[in-house]
C-alpha cells in the first residue's frame, strides 16, 4: 500500500503525520507500506519512520547520476537521504510533464541501478478507454516503458495502474475494470518475461482509492495493493485503507 502525497505538506507537516500514522498501523504485517512525500520532505519522512515498517519513497527520479539537469534529483541522492522506493512515469507526470515511455525506462534503469524499488506507473486516458483501447494502451506502455530491462531487474519492480481519467477526479474504475486491465498487465508480461515473473511481479490500482471502496478493490485477485492519492494525505484515512 503506497501513499502518493503528490504536492503536498511540509517538512513540519510531514513529522505530524508520522506521529498519527505510526500507531495505527504498527500491528500491520500483511503488506509493505510505502509513503512519496514531496523531495522536500524526505529527509523529515525516513526521520518520522525509523524503527518502523514504513518505507519512504520518491515522486519521481532523475535518468542520470548527476550533471547540467536542473531541477532533477537524482538515484543517488534519493538513496542518501534513505528512500528506498520511487515513483516513475506517473500519470501526472505524462499529461503534464512530457514524460514518455523512453524517459520511464530510462529512469526506471537508472532507479534499479542505485537499488532503489521503482513504482513503475502505466494507465489510459478517458478517450482511450472510451474507444476500447485501454489494453491497446497498456501493453504499449508495458513494452515501452520495460522493454529494455533484463528479468532479474524486471523481478525488482512493482507496477502500477493508473487510469488517467480517475486520478483526482472521484472517479473509480469497478473492480471489475480494474481487474480486467491488471489481468492484461500481467499477460504481457508473461508474454515477455514468462509465468514465473508475472505471477511474481505486483501490481497496485492507483485511481480515487478511499476506505470505502478499498476492500471491494482489494477483493479482486489481480489486484495487489493500491497506489492512494488524496487519501493518504490523512493519517486515519490512509491507515484505514491500509487496514482494510
Amino acid at each position: 500500500m503506497a501513499g502518493n502525497w503528490k504536492m503536498y505538506k511540509t517538512p513540519a507537516e510531514t513529522t505530524a503525520f508520522f506521529e498519527k500514522f505510526r500507531p495505527l498501523v504498527e500491528k500491520s504485517e500483511h503488506c509493505e507500506i510505502v509513503i512519496c512525500p514531496p523531495f522536500t520532505n524526505l529527509a523529515a519522512a525516513v526521520d518520522a519512520a525509523k524503527g518502523s515498517a514504513i518505507h519512504v519513497g520518491a515522486q519521481n527520479v532523475a535518468w542520470a547520476k548527476e550533471g547540467a539537469f536542473t531541477g532533477e534529483i537524482s538515484a543517488g541522492m534519493l538513496r542518501s537521504v534513505g528512500a528506498a522506493y520511487t515513483i516513475v512515469g506517473h500519470s501526472e507526470r505524462r499529461q503534464y510533464f512530457g514524460e514518455t515511455d523512453a524517459t520511464v525506462l530510462k529512469r526506471t534503469q537508472a532507479a534499479l541501478e542505485a537499488g532503489l524499488t521503482p513504482i513503475v506507473c502505466v494507465g489510459e486516458c478517458l478517450q482511450d478507454r472510451e474507444s476500447g483501447n485501454t489494453e491497446k494502451v497498456l501493453v504499449s506502455q508495458c513494452q515501452g516503458g520495460m522493454a529494455g530491462l533484463t528479468e532479474a531487474q524486471f523481478a525488482r519492480i512493482v507496477i502500477a495502474y493508473e487510469p488517467l481519467w480517475a486520478i483526482g477526479t472521484g472517479k473509480t474504475a469497478t473492480p471489475e475494470m480494474a481487474a480486467d486491465a491488471h489481468r492484461a498487465i500481467r499477460n504481457e508480461v508473461r508474454a515477455k518475461f514468462g509465468k514465473d515473473a508475472a505471477d511474481a511481479v505486483r501490481i497496485l490500482y492507483g485511481g480515487s482509492v478511499k476506505p470505502d471502496n478499498v476492500k471491494t478493490l482489494m477483493a479482486q485477485p489481480e489486484i495487489d495493493g493500491s497506489l492512494v492519492g488524496g487519501a493518504s494525505l490523512d493519517a486515519v484515512s490512509f491507515a484505514s485503507i491500509v487496514n482494510f
